[in-house]
């Protein structure tokens, strides 16, 4: 069976790689696909673990060879999911979660509509900006880009299958898992097991019928 795409998008400060990392250390037969990108390493982060971090040079050489299921510069910057990483880890038959900024996750819904595609909302601009400033990783310049540009993207989250307000880091947690659980029953997502079962009972219907009364 091949594994839903699920996509996680917010505004800069909303909070959604954290999220991320709860859900993928409580949530069973969930992988984490690395995206590309040509920011600058954060303090904390780790080449192949939160990004593949490429100059521009390279990040143009993987546009050319098609690598990227979908790419967008950002706040200056440059990022792209991997095609091949995506395919190889959904027919694996895993759940794939990405991490995307909104622009980037609206170019993959266009492409992939079925995706299930999760919006995470801050309770407030103060909260977003709050956050924003406690993490400290941006210059004054770019911290004024990524507020500004949270003003539009908010606005984004009726593009989206699911929202998620994050004001508890717990509750959040628990309705993505909840979301992903659900998805994971639809009827067209079972239809394996749903077929051996049905069998199972023709079987049964057959001998049923031989039997005398």
């Amino acid at each position: 069976m091949i594994g839903n795409l699920l996509i996680i998008s917010s505004p800069s400060g909303g909070g959604k790689g954290t999220l991320i990392r709860e859900v993928l250390q409580t949530t069973p037969d969930i992988t984490f696909s690395v995206s590309y990108t040509t920011r600058e390493m954060r303090k904390g982060e780790m080449d192949g673990r939160e990004y593949f971090f490429v100059s521009v040079e390279k990040f143009q050489e993987l546009i050319a060879k098609y690598e990227f299921l979908e790419h967008a510069e950002v706040h200056g910057n440059f990022y792209g999911t991997s095609r091949s990483q995506v395919n190889r880890l959904t027919e694996s038959g895993k759940d794939v979660l990405l991490e995307v900024d909104v622009q980037g996750a609206k170019n993959l819904l266009a492409k992939v509509p079925d995706a299930v595609s999760i919006f995470i909302l801050p309770p407030s601009f103060a909260t977003l900006e709050t956050r924003l400033r406690m993490r400290a990783t941006e210059s004054s310049g770019d911290l004024q880009v990524r507020l500004s540009n949270s003003f539009h993207e908010v606005r984004e989250y009726d593009k989206f299958r699911f929202v998620v307000v994050n004001d508890d880091l717990e509750t959040a947690v628990e309705q993505i898992r909840t979301i992903i659980n659900a998805e994971r029953h639809r009827t067209n997502r079972q239809d394996a097991v749903i077929q051996g079962i049905l069998d199972g009972f023709d079987a049964a219907m057959h001998r049923f019928e031989k039997e005398p009364n």
